[in-house]
This record gives structure tokens, C-alpha cells and sequence, in this order.
């Protein structure tokens, strides 16, 4: 075959395919032009999902007739001005994206500075540009694309739903957003329906808090519940800073689709970063549980390369563990100074599932007004549980029943019952507390067992008689390969024949305990783990193992003193509002939450 050199027009549509994949693509182009032009107001409308129409329109700077003219030639940027490509301080410096677009639609630019006396419009038809005219437009740059890859057609048959292309846009508008919280966002869709409007939050303003801001922004985009859940962070190391909001971990997702990152304000999904929240939360979090966080890497731009993926979405670092050990060195000092502190949707969870429409009837304490109800039901239930009522007073059915007395000033509260021997139910000032009794010990266990390792060790207690474990023979391979690092972790063992273990030292701190199953859990937990790492740098997954065997069982009956204790102990230790799989240790249910249930309020 021959080798030639293909047209311009081919290669325009052929770097299209790269940079505009679909209408989402092109939006975040042309919003992120808008951006870096200095606007404050962002106004986007898309059509049948943007591919009718995407027009974005600013009030930013505005170009001359002569910048327009080469806004859509390929190379051509304003964005480079030292040609230093590890000194990019904007959003785009490519000069693909417009002529890009251009090749395979119908794109309009009108724009028009504050000094000009008019505006000035050009077109590019798939790829063919027209001449700059004068036009009527006021400050700032209007976009328009229409019938977009109508110049490549076979495109369009790996688009999705106008609805799907639309929330694909609608979700990179969000992401820059949140970035630029100073700007105000609008998006609208077909019949001029708002999608999205987000109003501008100015921290110049005197008074104003730029953290408050971020996070006001960041509430009208992934909701209250996150704002009222979300933890600070400002962490500074050398020359880079880490800031953002990141949510308390009983506030999770199954997908990591509310984990936004952005570096030098430029929003990226990069392996790197994920992997650092991952490891930030591994303590807290189940292995199919995902976080929510909003964080914000602001570092030199010569020690990141944003020239590595056509459409700007990976990075690359120049210290990529300096990152790493900043982003897990912050998330987990907010982690660990939130307390014992568990999310507030934990509890309103509970109370959804007694709200009208959830199949639970509430209580109606007039049923006479209700013409659905029987005559004479509420007379009729009153006479069957009338006779029980001095029952109730008798002192041998109370004597469990820790006096009431007043209540004192502990973020937990007094324990007042224990209920089908698994939960304890704790009076506030504000309210009731109901802890998962296991579910709190298993963590505390957990936590008592790293300070552990990272003092002196484990405290082993040595059985009065050895406990031998039978298993299969690969169970107990891996745990004689192991046998010194369990060791370390306060658990002494030995191969003892072919099939079976035999167990002479636990960790103190544990007390009685199934030592059988214990082992077996482990001998599965190896398994999973594999040999590529040793056990300490595994140690959430053992500990959690251990410390699960350690826990004070559902189903035990606790004194009043003992449940106390757990309170107690409880407010003591970091990250006791969930347990070593992200399920929340208690759910508090404020006052005024339950008399609304009673119908009180």
C-alpha cells in the first residue's frame, strides 16, 4: 500500500474521536474555556441530551475578531504562554478542543470584550470555517454546537439515551462546580427545564469563610446529608495542601461514584488518589463500601504532568508517594478526631421506616376520628390490657431495670435497659441511644489491639490446657508460615500432625473466647490475603478477625455497670461509631424526632 498523507479535515475528525467522545466530553470543554476566561457566570443548554444543541454562554473576557478567528484552528492556544508544558496554570492548553468540536458538528462562537464596541461570530461546518462578522452579543463568549457528530455519523451509534448523555453532561458540570464554587453554575434541558442551578458563593466577601463556602457548595450538589456528615480537611506537607470535606464512614455508597478529586482545581480520576482514600478508610469500611469525599490537591505545577491523557482526566506525579502519605495521613487524623461520632442518616434511616407510606401504620391515638377504624376497637383493646397495668408495678418485674434518675451530661448517655440481650438502650439529654453492644466492643477490642502493636505488643495469656484444632491441610500450611507474625499479634501455635493445630497463648485482651473458631476464621482470612503481603501490613484485616472473637457477644446479658462501661469507653475511642466493617455501633434518636413520631409535634 501506499502512504499518504491524510487531508486536514479527516485528521480534525480523527483528534475528535479522542478529545470528544460524546456530548459530556464537549460540555466539559467548553465550560472549562469559560473558566479559565475569568467568568462568574456559567449558563449551559443542552438539547435532546446535547446532540441537537450545546450552548454554553459566560460573561468572561471575550475575545478580538482576529483570537476568534484562531480559537478554531488546531495548536492554537492563549494557555501557553512560556510554552512550559510543566507549567500549566488553566484548565485546558491544548488548543484541540474547538476545532475539534468543529469538525464534527455545526459550531458557532460569538464573543465580545468589555472594551469593543461590538461582538463577532464566526462558523465552522464539519470542519469548514466561515468568515468573522460583526454581531450583536453583550459581554463575554456564547458556544453553540449543533447536530453533533452529525459530520461522523457512526458515532452516534455507540451514544446512549438523550436522558443518559444528559446526566453524563449534567455530572461534569458538577464536578467543575464544586471546584469553582465563587461561579455560578446553571444547566437547562429540553423545554428549558433547569437541571441545575447553583448560586455563586463569594468567600472574598468580608466575613465569608471559604471552607463554609466549599462546603455550601458542595451541600446543593451531593445534598445535606453530606454536609451535615462531612469532616474538614486542611492538611499542609512541604509544598503541596489538601483540602475538601470527606463523609464519616456509616455515611458510605456500594460505588465510588460520590468520590470527586481534584488537583490544582482540575477535576481527574486517577488510580493514585482513589487508592489513597481506599487506604484511609480500610479501617472503617467493608471491602465493597465506598466513602464519600470531595478533596482538593493544591501542589507546584511542576510536580504534576497534566499531559497525559487526551482528555485531561488522569495525571501523573512527580512524587506520587509524598501524595499518597498526605491524603492518607490527613483523611485519617479527621477520621480519628471525630470520635466516637456516627452519621445523622443512621437515624433517619430508622425513623423513614415509620413514616406514612413505608408499610409500618402509626399509632393514631384518636381513632374515634378516623372513620376507618371499628367503633369501639380502642374500648376493647383498653379491657384486654387493663388487667396487666398493675403487673408492671410489681418490684421482681423491674428489678433489672437500672433507676432513672437524672440524666448526665455524656455524649452517650445513662444506660437505662438492656433489650433481647444484644442492645442497650442509653437516655441523653436530647434523646434516647441505642447501641449494638457486640458491634461497639468488636471496635473497641479493634482499636485496643493496634495501640497494642504499636507499643509494645500484644499481651498473650497462656491456656491452662492447649486447644488443638483440627483442619485441612492447607489451613495449616498457611498458618505455620505465619505462626511468628500471629505471634506478634498475641496468638501462639504450632503444627500438630498433619491435619490439626494445636494453640498454647491468645491475646490477654481478648478473655474468653472460641479459640476453635477463631483459628478456622483466620485460616479463611489467609486464604484471601495471599502471601504478598506479611500480616502488618494487613493488620485491619487480622485484627478485625481477632478482635470480632474478642467482642462481647450478642445475646449476653450485661449489669448496669457493665453497660456503662461500654459507654464510657466508647466516648474514649477514636472511631467507635462503627465497627470495623462501616455498620454504625448506635443509632440516636433525638427527642423531638420521637414525639413528631407520636404525633406530640
Amino acid at each position: 500500500m501506499t502512504i499518504r498523507q491524510l487531508p486536514p479535515v479527516l485528521v480534525d475528525r480523527i483528534a475528535a474521536g479522542e478529545v470528544i467522545e460524546r456530548p459530556a466530553a464537549a460540555v466539559k470543554e467548553l465550560v472549562e474555556n469559560a473558566i479559565d476566561a475569568g467568568a462568574t457566570r456559567i449558563e449551559v443548554a443542552l438539547k435532546e441530551g446535547g446532540l441537537a444543541l450545546i450552548g454554553v454562554t459566560d460573561d468572561g473576557a471575550g475575545m478580538t475578531p482576529e483570537e476568534l478567528s484562531l480559537a478554531v484552528e488546531r495548536h492554537c492556544t492563549s494557555k501557553l504562554p512560556d510554552d512550559d508544558l510543566l507549567s500549566i496554570r488553566s484548565l485546558g492548553f491544548r488548543g484541540e478542543a474547538l476545532p475539534s468540536i468543529g469538525a464534527v458538528s455545526r459550531l458557532t462562537l460569538t464573543s465580545r470584550q468589555r472594551e469593543a464596541e461590538s461582538a463577532w461570530t464566526l462558523t465552522v461546518d464539519a470542519g469548514i470555517k466561515t468568515r468573522v462578522e460583526p454581531a450583536a452579543h453583550p459581554l463575554g463568549t456564547r458556544v453553540e454546537v449543533r447536530d453533533l457528530f452529525y459530520a461522523t455519523p457512526a458515532r452516534l451509534k455507540f451514544l446512549k439515551t438523550p436522558r443518559t448523555e444528559r446526566d453524563h453532561a449534567v455530572d461534569i458540570v458538577q464536578r467543575l462546580a464544586m471546584a469553582y464554587p465563587a461561579v455560578a453554575f446553571t444547566v437547562t434541558g429540553d423545554e428549558d427545564k433547569v437541571l441545575l442551578r447553583l448560586n455563586p458563593a463569594r468567600p472574598d466577601l468580608a466575613g465569608s469563610d471559604p471552607v463554609e463556602a466549599r462546603r455550601t457548595r458542595l451541600s446543593a450538589i451531593l445534598g445535606r446529608d453530606f454536609a451535615d456528615n462531612a469532616l474538614a480537611i486542611d492538611a499542609l506537607r512541604d509544598r503541596m495542601r489538601l483540602l475538601g470535606h470527606i463523609g464519616l464512614p456509616t455515611l458510605n455508597r456500594a460505588t465510588s461514584k460520590d468520590q470527586f478529586l481534584f488537583v490544582n482545581g482540575r477535576p481527574v480520576r486517577d488510580k493514585l488518589l482513589g487508592g489513597a482514600v481506599r487506604g484511609a478508610y480500610q479501617d472503617f469500611l467493608a471491602h465493597d463500601r465506598h466513602p464519600m469525599v470531595a478533596l482538593f490537591l493544591e501542589l507546584p505545577e511542576e510536580e504534576v504532568d497534566v499531559n497525559v491523557h487526551p482528555a485531561k482526566a488522569e495525571v501523573r506525579f512527580r512524587d506520587a508517594g509524598a501524595v499518597r502519605g498526605l491524603i492518607v495521613g490527613a483523611l485519617r487524623q479527621a477520621l480519628g478526631a471525630a470520635g466516637h461520632r456516627a452519621s445523622t442518616t443512621v437515624a433517619a434511616q430508622a425513623f423513614s421506616s415509620l413514616r406514612p407510606g413505608s408499610g409500618v401504620t402509626r399509632y393514631n391515638p384518636f381513632p374515634s376520628q378516623n372513620p376507618g377504624f371499628p367503633q369501639g376497637l380502642a374500648e376493647a383493646a383498653a379491657a384486654y390490657y387493663a388487667p396487666l397495668a398493675p403487673e408492671l408495678e410489681r418490684p421482681s418485674a423491674r428489678a433489672d431495670m437500672p433507676a432513672a434518675g437524672p440524666v448526665p451530661s455524656y455524649p452517650l448517655g445513662a444506660a437505662r435497659a438492656q433489650l433481647h440481650d444484644t442492645y442497650i438502650v442509653a437516655q441523653t439529654g436530647e434523646g434516647i441511644v441505642i447501641v449494638d453492644q457486640h458491634a461497639a466492643h468488636e471496635r473497641l477490642v479493634y482499636e485496643r489491639m493496634k495501640t497494642a502493636m504499636a507499643a509494645n505488643g500484644v499481651q498473650r495469656q497462656i491456656l491452662l490446657l492447649p486447644e488443638v484444632v483440627e483442619l485441612d491441610e492447607p489451613s495449616v500450611a498457611r498458618l505455620s508460615a505465619r505462626a511468628a507474625e500471629l505471634q506478634e499479634l498475641g496468638l501462639v501455635l504450632e503444627p500438630f500432625g498433619p491435619g490439626a493445630v494445636v494453640v498454647r497463648e491468645v491475646p490477654a485482651l481478648l478473655g474468653e473466647t472460641d479459640v476453635r473458631g477463631l483459628v478456622r476464621d483466620l485460616a479463611d482470612e489467609l486464604a484471601e490475603l495471599g502471601d504478598a503481603l506479611s500480616l502488618k501490613e494487613r493488620l485491619e484485616d487480622v485484627c478485625g478477625t481477632i478482635a470480632c472473637h474478642g467482642s462481647v457477644r450478642a445475646g449476653r446479658r450485661l449489669t448496669v455497670e457493665e453497660m456503662n462501661a461500654l459507654l464510657r469507653q466508647m466516648e474514649a475511642t477514636p472511631h467507635s461509631g462503627q465497627c470495623n466493617h462501616g455498620r454504625p455501633t448506635y443509632v440516636e434518636l433525638k427527642l423531638h424526632d420521637i414525639e413528631r413520631l407520636f404525633g406530640r409535634r
